[in-house]
């Protein structure tokens, strides 16, 4: 059985700037973050990203630019032994009304597809309510990082104090990997 793992990128594999990335310069990882996505491949996992990208449905970038950013991603994790499997991407904005955009979840969906992982098993990671939203749909099991939107989220949000929350991605990583008492 397959250990997969989605993460959320703006908040918490890279800075989240309150507006798009718009080049790949804008892509800034968050400290740790890369060093936690090399120690869950190296541990076995593999990991996807799905990511909201409603500046290409907006015309703020086209979608050559777009695959820069998440080469530049890919070069950064590559770079300290790590390994991204699948980039999900939804292009559309909220008023498309598609089956992709979070907290819908057709990325989810298509991502245990392409990596024929029942969802049930799969771990999501975010920052944002959608993204919570999302993996509850999809029957994942959702986690929370109080990097880019976390915190905000937990604080104006009610009802999610069920779902575990960490301070970023390395600390989850930490906890996930840590040996357990069986």
């Amino acid at each position: 059985m397959i250990k997969l793992i989605v993460l959320d990128r703006d908040g918490v594999i890279n800075e989240d700037l309150e507006r798009p990335v718009t080049n790949p310069d804008e892509w800034v990882p968050i400290e740790g973050s890369l060093e936690a996505i090399a120690r869950l491949h190296q541990a076995g996992w593999s990991i996807a990203v799905a990511t909201n990208q409603s500046a290409v449905g907006r015309g703020l970038i086209e979608l050559e630019m777009l695959n820069d950013i998440h080469r530049r991603m890919h070069e950064k994790v590559n770079q300290v032994g790590g390994k991204i499997d699948v980039v999900a991407f939804c292009p559309h904005t909220d008023s498309d009304d598609c089956a992709c955009r979070k907290p819908a979840p057709g990325m989810l969906y298509s991502i245990s597809e392409r990596l024929d992982a029942e969802l049930s098993n799969v771990i999501v990671v975010g920052d944002s309510l959608r993204d919570m939203q999302a993996a509850l749909a999809a029957a994942a099991t959702p986690i929370i990082v109080r990097t880019g939107k976390g915190q905000k989220t937990l604080d104006t949000h009610k009802g999610l104090e069920h779902i575990p929350a960490y301070d970023d991605l390395a600390s989850y990583v930490d906890d996930l990997l840590a040996p357990k008492d069986d």
